[in-house]
């Protein structure tokens, strides 16, 4: 399988935006997912009267391909209905450095300007697998 290119990934990130439910915060969010297999798996953000409850359309990208058993990423778009990009909050960054910290992220406002980064740069020094290994194991950090 192909991998898909930046646009078409933009592309796929704003479809899945227009899914979103977003009524308390207004941002929409959209996600795209490329897989190690070259799949792609999508998300948007699914906001919850109880705020802590919400999940960020890249968590729900990753939750879905998990799901379907992949466990390697390359890539990720993201859009948002704000006009600049933004990059991923904290807590996706950890939840995505779980699986890797060479992910390539490419953001994308409604204005059009895209930032592309990797999760290596926006999470240095991260808590990750191998911090839970215990002492003088080897851990699986990826």
């Amino acid at each position: 399988m192909d991998t898909p290119d930046d646009d078409e990934l933009v592309r796929l990130a704003r479809e899945a935006m227009g899914r979103a439910h977003s009524p308390y915060s207004k941002l929409d969010v959209g996600a795209a997912l490329v897989t190690a297999s070259g799949q792609v798996f999508s998300g948007c953000n699914v906001e919850n009267a109880s705020y802590g409850l919400t999940l960020c359309a890249e968590r729900t990208a990753v939750v879905k391909a998990v799901s379907a058993g992949e466990k390697s990423f390359t890539d990720l778009a993201i859009t948002t209905s704000r006009g600049e990009p933004l990059m991923p909050c904290g807590a996706c960054r950890q939840f995505l450095r779980e699986f890797g910290a060479e992910l390539r992220i490419v953001v994308e406002g409604q204005s059009g300007q895209r930032l592309v980064s990797s999760l290596a740069e926006l999470l240095p020094q991260a808590f990750e697998p191998a911090d839970l290994a215990s002492e003088g194991e080897t851990g699986s950090a990826q």
